[in-house]
């Protein structure tokens, strides 16, 4: 058990011939028991203290694991979106290139479509040319032929 200020204070001491002087023994006694009180006072202020300060700290390491959770949810997040918008990216890529092989090819198909049309249509502008070249020729020989001249004499011989 430990000694208080009042068990220093109310301490009696036997009294001896040519023993210390009482009254500054008691004097000696009351500064003891003051230096007590006051070293019991500051333990207790940093006993108190000190609990303060152990429970601000559990807080704070509290708080310091909840902010470490956090930051590793949030870099785990960061990482999977950003492995998310990579695969997305990917698969927009892709339907790209698939979309645009597909245009491509849709292209080529018309280009041909319109080169066939293109050159049916040479054909048919010759063919045409050659009858209607045909048709010209045969009409200018019956023009320039003798039975043309005769219907015409025949006419005006009538008239």
């Amino acid at each position: 058990m430990s000694l208080t200020p009042l068990d220093i204070h109310n301490k009696e001491f036997s009294k001896s011939f040519r023993g210390f002087n009482e009254d500054e023994v008691n004097e000696f006694l009351d500064q003891i028991v003051d230096d007590y009180e006051r070293v019991m006072k500051e333990k207790q202020d940093l006993e108190k203290n000190s609990k303060d300060l152990t429970e601000k700290l559990e807080h704070y390491s509290k708080i310091e694991d909840t902010l470490h959770n956090a930051i590793v949810v949030a870099q785990e997040t960061a990482e999977e979106v950003k492995q998310n918008a990579s695969r997305e990216g990917e698969l927009i890529r892709r339907e790209a290139e698939r979309e645009a092989k597909k245009i491509v090819e849709e292209a080529i198909t018309k280009a041909r479509k319109i080169h066939s049309d293109v050159e049916e249509m040479a054909k048919q502008s010759h063919v045409f040319r050659t009858r209607f070249r045909t048709l010209l020729e045969a009409q200018l020989e019956m023009i320039n032929s003798d039975d043309w001249n005769n219907l015409e004499n025949d006419l005006s011989e009538t008239t």
